[in-house]
């Protein structure tokens, strides 16, 4: 199998609310994306998708278990720490919610977390270990 992830698909109570949710944070919804059912996000090399959570466990052939801890986040390395700040502020007027501000982290970086309207938790820190290329992709060191 190759070491590679194509899509990460969230599963949420409302596409059309999810949707807007990052629209109002500068993303562009694909074409691909079908009414109120599922939405496409193009990504470096990957792809983003938001799907009603119950079709989604359903299409697992899974239980929906209770909300809570997914076990699961979602990170976004950003350049500086300014830029981390301004991601930050970006998701807040979107509507997320803050779990920890950006601070330094113990390990070196900057980071903080939110939940965007569906309790999904997001990273956004700048790692000075793990640059990123001119085009914005994160670059793991050999």
């Amino acid at each position: 199998m190759d070491q590679r992830i194509t899509i990460v698909t969230l599963g949420v109570a409302s596409v059309p609310t999810a949707r807007r949710f990052y629209e109002a944070l500068g993303w562009t919804a694909s074409s691909a994306s079908q009414g109120d059912d599922v939405a496409f996000f193009q990504m470096n090399g990957m792809a983003l998708s938001l799907f009603g959570r119950a079709a989604l466990a359903a299409d697992a052939a899974v239980v929906d278990p209770q909300p809570g801890f997914p076990g699961i986040s979602l990170a976004q390395n950003l350049a500086s720490p300014d830029a981390v700040d301004a991601a930050f502020a970006k998701a807040l007027a979107a509507g997320a919610r803050v779990l920890k501000a950006p601070e330094t982290a113990f390990w070196g970086g900057y980071s903080g977390y939110f939940a965007d309207p569906d309790g999904h938790i997001w990273e956004l820190a700048h790692n000075p270990f793990f640059p990123l290329d001119p085009a914005g992709n994160l670059v793991l060191p050999a």
